[in-house]
């Protein structure tokens, strides 16, 4: 080889082949519940004895068949068309978009609301946008990851703190805080892959004492949290307007897609004309609109389906206790992981559970630390009683009998 020859390098696709075995390809080689056809699965086990459930969706009120949000969002799509059509700041806005924003920020206490085409960018965007390169971020160190990468993508200096450990941010806070010229805190109102939540009343006596400032990611807590389903404000009882930034998501409680931002009045303002995220994305679809515009009015008119949720998610966490399960720190409110002693038997357990016809896929490696598998059980309040029981007796079954990994292909 000549002295002028290029080191051979590996292709593209090589690298990414490398890529995807290190996050975890030889635990799905053998077949994986994962991007499965649902409505097959559903027609497939519609004529079994005990049908077929679906634990893996966000669902939480059971609004995604509701006849108001199916209406809402059709008479929408016959009226507006199907598509914004353009960025709202530069190719206008139809008028219900400032209806929805304006119907949660009533809703939630707030003085505002910015609504987002998605709940991903929603953390992305916004988070890189409020710091610079003087000032902290300090986020939970099992916050989502689009908390993660809007806390990393900037400037700004990013730490993390232990998991709830409220002590370990204090340490920070006093070590950090004169070094910085804004402190921002980011935590869950309820954890998705835990279904724990943060001691609230302490973080805001904390941020008002360090003057920082917290965002609290509510994805999964509004609609969940509280007497009503406004989030963990209400859950513990404190004025909304004590917390700088609430961010939200339609894909969930709301059955929809999209995200929010909970802010002042003038804070909205400002991220209106500034929030890349916002400027240089389309708006919402019409009928998207309609369709949490519907939702949302149904949980107000209908406050016990947070009741019947709550009611069903303690039903399933308790039960699952008694069987002998794990499921770790969940306070029991719409997300209840059980964790396993391996991948390997959280992925036999997911693949029992779906031979029975319930749909609860697993989650290792890559969503979560390697020693921490888990499969997460989402809850609605539309989930029958007897469902619920079957999905504990089936997993606790197959951990137990300590069946063999037969997985099937997708």
């Amino acid at each position: 080889m000549g002295s002028n020859a290029k080191p051979e390098r590996p292709s593209f696709a090589a690298v990414a082949e490398r890529r995807f075995r290190l996050a975890g390809k030889s635990i799905i080689e053998k077949g994986h519940p994962y991007f499965v056809p649902v409505d097959r699965l559903e027609q497939m086990y519609r004529s079994k004895p005990d049908g077929y459930v679906s634990l893996a969706h966000y669902d939480y009120l059971g609004l995604a068949r509701h006849p108001e949000v199916l209406k809402a969002a059709t008479d929408a799509l016959d009226e507006f068309g199907s598509g914004a059509g353009a960025s709202r700041l530069v190719g206008g806005e139809r008028s219900t978009h400032r209806s929805l924003e304006r119907e949660l920020a009533e809703f939630f206490g707030c003085g505002d609301v910015l609504a987002m085409i998605s709940g991903y960018l929603t953390n992305v965007s916004l988070i890189n946008h409020l710091l610079g390169p003087r000032d902290l971020v300090l986020i939970d160190e099992l916050a989502h990851n689009s908390i993660v990468i809007g806390a990393k993508s900037g400037k700004m200096e990013c730490q993390t703190f232990a998991h709830n450990d409220l002590d370990d941010l204090e340490r920070r806070l006093e070590e950090a805080r004169g070094d910085y010229r804004h402190v921002l805190i980011v935590v869950e109102g309820l954890y998705s892959m835990d279904g724990d939540i943060p001691d609230l009343p302490r973080l805001v006596e904390m941020k008002e004492r360090h003057d920082a400032w917290l965002l609290v990611d509510e994805a999964h807590s509004f609609g969940v949290l509280g007497r009503t389903g406004r989030g963990i404000t209400e859950h513990f009882g404190i004025d909304p307007s004590r917390i700088e930034l609430s961010v939200g998501t339609l894909s969930k409680s709301f059955v929809s897609s999209g995200g929010f931002i909970c802010a002042s009045e003038d804070v909205i303002a400002w991220l209106r004309f500034t929030l890349p995220g916002f400027v240089y994305s389309v708006g919402l679809a019409p009928s998207t609109v309609a369709s949490a515009r519907a939702a949302l009015n149904v949980l107000k008119t209908d406050p016990e389906r947070v009741a019947r949720l709550k009611r069903k998610s303690r039903l399933f966490c308790d039960s699952a206790r008694a069987a002998g399960l794990n499921p770790g720190e969940s306070i029991g409110e719409a997300v209840v992981p059980l964790f396993f002693d391996s991948p390997e038997q959280t992925m036999m357990v997911s693949q029992v559970l779906l031979e029975h016809g319930i749909y609860a896929p697993p989650i290792v490696q890559v969503g979560v630390p390697k020693d921490q598998p888990r499969i997460r059980f989402f809850f609605s309040a539309e989930h029958r009683d007897e469902d619920i029981l079957r999905a504990v007796d089936v997993a606790a079954a197959a951990v137990h009998d300590n069946l063999p990994v037969q997985m099937a292909s997708s």
